[in-house]
């Protein structure tokens, strides 16, 4: 098991146990346990994130989907659906010791030509890179905080 970081999201109580040699920890969203690897660690945290910080309602979201993107097979993260099915956040996790760098962008650029989301957060669990659809020109301006679920416009 890896060392658990401290992440820049407030301490959330999770479900871990060990089973063999692994240690697991319950997604509440997929509704089963999985491999607690760096990237899972993040990827609980910001699920929690937006239910419980941001209100978003946990039926809204989707974890860990495959899409097609030029004939290849992608998965995303997850996503978080509006009350109209439409997809409104893609949603990026890294491991803690990856840069959010320009590869990191063009991959969730990719998610999002497919998915057309109205924002994007990227995380590595330390720092955070949220981003907004600009209806006029359809570009993504980077924002400073995830709207509440209740003030998505």
């Amino acid at each position: 098991m890896f060392a658990v970081l401290k992440l820049n999201f407030k301490a959330y109580n999770f479900t871990i146990k060990k089973l063999n040699s692994k240690t697991l920890i319950l997604d509440i969203i997929r509704k089963k346990f999985v491999a607690l690897t760096p990237e899972e660690w993040v990827r609980q945290h910001v699920i929690h994130f937006f239910i419980n910080e941001l209100a978003f309602p946990k039926g809204l979201l989707s974890v860990e989907k495959a899409l097609s993107f030029n004939g290849m097979m992608k998965r995303f993260d997850a996503v978080v659906f509006d009350n109209n099915a439409a997809i409104s956040v893609l949603i990026e996790c890294k491991s803690p010791n990856v840069l959010l760098n320009q590869s990191v962008l063009q991959q969730a650029g990719i998610y999002q030509k497919v998915l057309n989301p109205q924002y994007i957060f990227i995380t590595n669990g330390l720092q955070h890179l949220i981003f907004k659809r600009n209806l006029e020109n359809n570009d993504f301006l980077q924002i400073e905080e995830m709207p509440a679920f209740t003030d998505l416009g």
